[in-house]
């Protein structure tokens, strides 16, 4: 968990400093600054879809992700639960536009990779730290810029990270046998998919649902153990 709590303290303290350069940013800077960050999320996205083995994999993960989470609405509960905080937080003033987008939108990507999986149960079974650090780093940074733009709804996106990176952590033991390379790879590959959603939604100023995909991630760590079972 210390890891973990690192990289939440991390987003925390890169939020913060982001506010403070919020605070002075005219919004035709803070438009071309979001446009900047916009295509940098794209590339980070796209550099972990492209790592795929199984494009057809990814596809049908997209489609049954899709329908589960459409069902299920995920992104309604995740925009209620920013409104929510937001009401309790803010005063209502700037912030009414972005609380819920900056919540939602940190909260993938900080969430959605590999070194968040990889992360946790490295520091959950061997308390080996080092990669959730480094990650730490990045995320830092990355809620410093996001921050500055979407305000700070990005400082709560540690709750969820605590939340997903710190049951990982706890359950490494059960779940390590079933997170083999290949598992890692294709969920990092849609995940990477669903970073180029939010990085075109930042960009274009569209609204692909990306949080109602977030099941699409599960899809392979439930196919390949079927898969080897069936003699694959």
């Amino acid at each position: 968990m210390i890891g973990t709590l690192i990289n939440c303290a991390a987003i925390i303290l890169g939020s913060a400093v982001g506010l403070l350069f919020r605070k002075g940013m005219k919004k035709k800077m803070a438009d071309t600054v979001m446009q900047g960050v916009g295509l940098c999320v794209m590339l980070i996205g796209l550099s972990g879809a492209l790592e795929t083995q199984n494009t057809l994999l990814v596809i049908i993960s997209m489609v049954i992700g899709g329908v589960v989470g459409s069902w299920i609405d995920i992104d309604d509960k995740m925009n209620r639960l920013g409104a929510y905080a937001q009401r309790k937080l803010t005063r209502g003033d700037d912030e009414n536009n972005t609380f819920a987008k900056g919540f939602v939108t940190a909260s993938l990507i900080f969430c959605v990779g590999a070194m968040a999986v990889v992360g946790s149960l490295e520091s959950g079974i061997q308390g080996d730290h080092s990669t959730l650090i480094a990650k730490s780093m990045l995320d830092g940074i990355t809620s410093m810029i996001l921050s500055s733009t979407l305000g700070i709804g990005v400082m709560l996106s540690a709750v969820p990270i605590l939340l997903y990176q710190g049951s990982i952590a706890l359950l490494g033991t059960v779940i390590a046998p079933f997170l083999s390379t290949e598992v890692i790879t294709e969920m990092s590959a849609v995940g990477g998919l669903l970073i180029t959603g939010i990085g075109i939604n930042m960009l274009l100023e569209k609204d692909i649902k990306v949080a109602n995909l977030l099941p699409a991630i599960l899809v392979p760590f439930l196919y390949f153990p079927i898969y080897h079972l069936f003699g694959g």
